[in-house]
């Protein structure tokens, strides 16, 4: 299992953690070999579980222009029609896509083009799935014009577990479905913004893959 860059000063210090705490229990319970037991049991599940979610997947991905794939792994959690006020300023579908800790938390560029916009906002931490949480969470907020010029508008939210978000894009930089763009440790979200005539292929409580589930068509 490959394992992302933004996962190994996470996973040393947990590794350094339970290794101490193992020793620990080790030396003042020396005697006691079922704590022992449960101390290496209990640690290397707790092991298992950061190393599980900061996997990092090889996908094949096979993109035809007018395609909107998936940025992220995880649940639609809602698709409706809102107005978009941070940059594109009129109406647009959202999909949501909630990530549980359990799902692979790397972002993807959803489309071919050139990065339009870019912005960080610092915010609280509320749950992903709150609606509230696109206004007020930490996140980032990304618009990719396509080569047909119509701009493509996806936001990174953090989660109440999260509190950390990672983009590797910049203003004016090229855009390529497929390409990470970023990471968010922990429960997180991703909306995307399509305009109006797209053609949704998902519904809500579908789960979606990264780089593989085309969720709409322009």
């Amino acid at each position: 299992m490959k394992i992302h860059k933004e996962g190994y000063k996470t996973l040393a210090i947990i590794l350094f953690v339970l290794i101490i705490i193992n020793v620990l229990v080790f030396i003042f319970l020396c005697p006691c070999s079922f704590a022992r037991e449960i101390s290496l049991t209990a640690s290397s599940l707790v092991f298992l579980f950061f190393l599980q979610f900061f996997r990092s997947p090889n996908r094949t991905v096979n993109y035809t222009e007018g395609q909107i794939l998936s940025p992220a792994d995880g649940k639609v959690v809602v698709i409706e029609k809102t107005t978009e006020n941070e940059y594109l300023k009129d109406e647009r579908i959202m999909i949501s896509v909630f990530m549980s800790t359990w799902n692979v938390h790397i972002n993807w560029f959803p489309v071919n083009g050139e990065v339009t916009y870019y912005k960080y906002h610092a915010g609280k931490f509320l749950l992903a799935i709150n609606p509230k949480s696109s206004l007020e969470n930490e996140r980032t907020t990304v618009a990719v014009k396509t080569i047909s010029g119509t701009e493509i508008l996806f936001r990174q939210i953090a989660g109440i577990v999260a509190r950390r978000i990672i983009s590797n894009t910049a203003q004016n930089s090229p855009a390529k479905a497929g390409k990470e763009f970023g990471f968010i440790k922990f429960g997180s979200r991703v909306d995307i913004f399509l305009p109006l005539n797209a053609k949704i292929n998902v519904k809500i409580g579908d789960k979606v893959k990264g780089t593989q589930t085309i969720l709409a068509e322009l």
